[in-house]
């Protein structure tokens, strides 16, 4: 007879997880950077309208899936039809795939952590971030020797995740309690200081003003939904995994509205930190908002630390918080991300928790350091790239297809309105079927011709092709192999029927 499964401490416990897993590194430094470049106030009105169209009814479907059918991804997509096990086993490879790269900016944050304490960047961050901080070759084919001190930073991150995993997922609802509501508290003190700085103002102006012109962008657009739709940890199975931890008559479309709104409520937030930030360095260098110069990563790791090092004073304890913030809000993703792929596992052959996080950290942090390397800059840009604007769009887009046209998607829709707050109408079923594919294929085929015609980055094709291309079938070939792989008898129907 099998075991029961493993299920949340109470719906607060899981919304905070699935809210943790949400908000992430992406809401500090991806979202302000989007809007900064967007026309600032211009990006929220698409950014809210990408929300309730696409990332709200698609939040909705995967924790709807992962409770109905009591499984993570690729059991739950076996349970519609067998053979898309093998979607589901790609779909929790993507998540595995991030986590290995994505914990490369956790092991940069470790590190700039411990020069906060020294302003050691100095009057030129940007050198000290490429030079300094990461070695930085010439290209992606001189990788060289992994660097000291971000290999410390990456065992640390590993660590982390090892000790918060190994007793599965009772023990991510009591670290999450912690985890969750400290960035926030730590971004209301950024905040606080941000506002009493000279042209802070003048940032907040610039974000909070739309320009309307800019709203006939269609590129803006893609922009606002590409926002939603990465920085709710959707199409990676994150959501579909943590769903599948509530029993059985848990309430979802409620706590879907709820993670949804907290996510955008926090990059809403974190844009006035961010943004009076940038106003007080326009001051500073004498420039309008717009002309302050940053980049994605930049953001974080060579503006922020700019203007930190321009502050009045206690320059040094900003810069722990501002730092502490990052590794808080990174953690939370990372051991979801990785949670994810190794639900499968138990879900299939009963492994245990503990032996799940204690083989993935293993072979994960080695594969980890090569994006620590002297050219391991490169490579996680690349990896990036590809993971999220092919990757977890071509899954997103099936995701949708298949429950919105192989599931008895009415009959899942009405399953949720019995044990649900807020009822589901005929709007979800078309978001699903129509509206979110329909803006992920324009996406998709806007990214796969943008490839075409002019590359990525300036890198060589065969970069392009062993990391980005290489990377997203690779977890294809290796889905295939977990799929054919027999299931232990004794395990749960994988259909979860009632």
């Amino acid at each position: 007879m099998a075991e029961a499964r493993e299920q949340w401490h109470s719906r607060a416990a899981f919304i905070m997880a699935a809210v943790g897993s949400a908000v992430g590194l992406g809401n500090v430094w991806r979202f302000p950077y989007v809007a900064y470049s967007s026309g600032g106030g211009a990006f929220l009105i698409p950014y809210f309208v990408a929300l309730f169209t696409a990332g709200i009814p698609l939040l909705i479907l995967e924790m709807g899936l992962g409770q109905r059918l009591q499984r993570g991804a690729p059991l739950a997509f076996g349970a519609i039809r067998k053979p898309l096990q093998w979607f589901g086993w790609w779909v929790a490879g993507l998540s595995a795939a991030i986590v290995i790269y994505y914990t490369t900016i956790l092991a940069w944050s470790w590190t700039y952590l411990w020069h906060a304490l020294t302003q050691a960047w100095g009057d030129q961050p940007e050198t000290f971030f490429f030079e300094t901080v990461l070695r930085r070759s010439e290209g992606p084919g001189e990788i060289g020797w992994p660097v000291g001190p971000l290999v410390i930073g990456m065992a640390l991150t590993w660590l982390l995740i090892y000790l918060i995993l190994r007793k599965g997922v009772r023990s991510v609802s009591k670290v999450v309690m912690v985890t969750v509501p400290l960035p926030m508290l730590l971004l209301a003190v950024l905040l606080v200081r941000g506002l009493t700085l000279p042209g802070a103002i003048d940032g907040i102006r610039y974000y909070l003003t739309p320009d309307f012109s800019m709203l006939t962008d269609w590129r803006i657009w893609l922009k606002a939904y590409g926002q939603i739709f990465f920085s709710l940890s959707l199409a990676s199975g994150v959501m579909i995994g943590y769903g599948s931890y509530l029993g059985k008559k848990a309430e979802v479309t409620n706590s879907a509205l709820i993670t949804g709104l907290a996510n955008c409520g926090t990059s809403f937030f974190a844009g006035f930190v961010v943004f009076s930030m940038l106003g007080y360095l326009a001051n500073v260098q004498g420039v309008a908002v717009p002309d302050v110069t940053t980049s994605g990563s930049g953001l974080a790791f060579v503006t922020f630390p700019t203007a930190i090092s321009q502050l009045p004073a206690l320059n040094a304890l900003f810069g722990v918080i501002f730092f502490v913030t990052l590794l808080t809000l990174g953690i939370d993703s990372a051991f979801a991300l990785q949670e994810a792929f190794t639900t499968g596992f138990h879900d299939k052959w009963g492994v245990h928790p503990e032996k799940l996080a204690r083989v993935f950290v293993l072979i994960a942090f080695p594969i980890s350091l090569i994006f620590v390397t002297r050219g391991g800059y490169f490579w996680f840009d690349i990896v990036d790239k590809w993971i999220c604007d092919f990757g977890l769009v071509i899954s997103g887009l099936a995701q949708c297809l298949i429950v919105g046209f192989l599931y008895r998607v009415r009959e899942f829709r009405d399953y949720l309105n019995e044990q649900s707050e807020v009822r589901l109408g005929n709007w979800w079923i078309w978001a699903l079927r129509y509206v979110t594919p329909g803006v992920l294929s324009v996406i998709l085929v806007a990214n796969l011709l943008e490839e075409i015609k002019v590359g990525y980055g300036g890198y060589p094709r065969w970069a392009t092709l062993i990391g980005g291309w290489g990377t997203v079938l690779l977890w294809g070939v290796l889905g295939f192999v977990l799929w054919r792989r027999p299931q232990n008898s004794d395990r749960v129907n994988a259909r979860g029927e009632d």
